[in-house]
Order: C-alpha cells, then structure tokens, then sequence
C-alpha cells in the first residue's frame, strides 16, 4: 500500500515523464519551483523555471525518448516538504544503451501545489572503488 507521500511523488514522476516523451520544456518546467536548482546531464547548473526550460529546449529532438523510475524512496521530511531518491532510466534513441542515472528530488508544497524544488541527478557508475 502507498502512503499519500508516494502518491504526491508518483503523480509528479507520471507528469515529468509524459511530458519528457513530448519533450515538452514548458511542462516540465511548470513541475518545478521558482526557486528550483536543477542539475541535469550537463555540467551546467540551472535555477528557477526559466533554467529549467532552458535546460529542457536545448535537449536533442530524439524520436520518442522515455524514462523509467525505479528503486524509489521517499520521505515525507516536513508538513510541506518530501525529500527522493531513486533510478531514472531513459531511453532516447531506438537500439541506443539507456541512459541509467541515479536522482534525487526535494519537492516543497508552493502556492498549494507540489513542485520540484532541487533536481539531482548522478552516475549510477562508481566513481570510486569500495
């Protein structure tokens, strides 16, 4: 059974990727905070709506990208704040290998809704030996 945490994330994780497989930047970035920091699969770091559909129009045009998030875990770490952690897996181009990463979301309540208010992602690959 799901807690009314997981349901606020998963409506939120269904929003971003029917609109990522629009790549539609301006949905995507209404799913975030205006005081959003956000970094992506670039090294660049973005802030705010505005950076956060820059961010997403200067992705390439691919065919029919998706993503798929999995392993996720949430808290619930105030009234007005839940803390994400999981995979996101997209795939971008048909036959191409997908794009595996490792993401965290803080989403904050704001104006009485939920956004995204600090998007992380990572390498799920080692960056050092354990």
């Amino acid at each position: 059974m799901q807690s009314p945490t997981d349901d606020i994330v998963s409506g939120i994780m269904g929003k971003w990727a029917a609109a990522l497989s629009q790549l539609d930047a301006k949905a995507l970035a209404s799913l975030y905070s205006r005081n959003a920091f956000f970094f992506g699969s670039n090294p660049n770091f973005y802030r705010g709506r505005d950076g956060v559909q820059t961010y997403f129009e200067g992705l390439p045009r691919w065919q029919s990208p998706s993503v798929e998030f999995t392993d996720v875990r949430t808290a619930q770490a105030a009234a007005d704040l839940i803390n994400v952690a999981g995979t996101a897996t997209f795939a971008v181009e048909e036959g191409a290998e997908p794009l595996v990463v490792k993401i965290t979301w803080v989403i904050v309540r704001e104006d009485g809704d939920w956004k995204i208010v600090s998007d992380h992602v990572s390498s799920k690959t080692p960056l050092l030996k354990q």
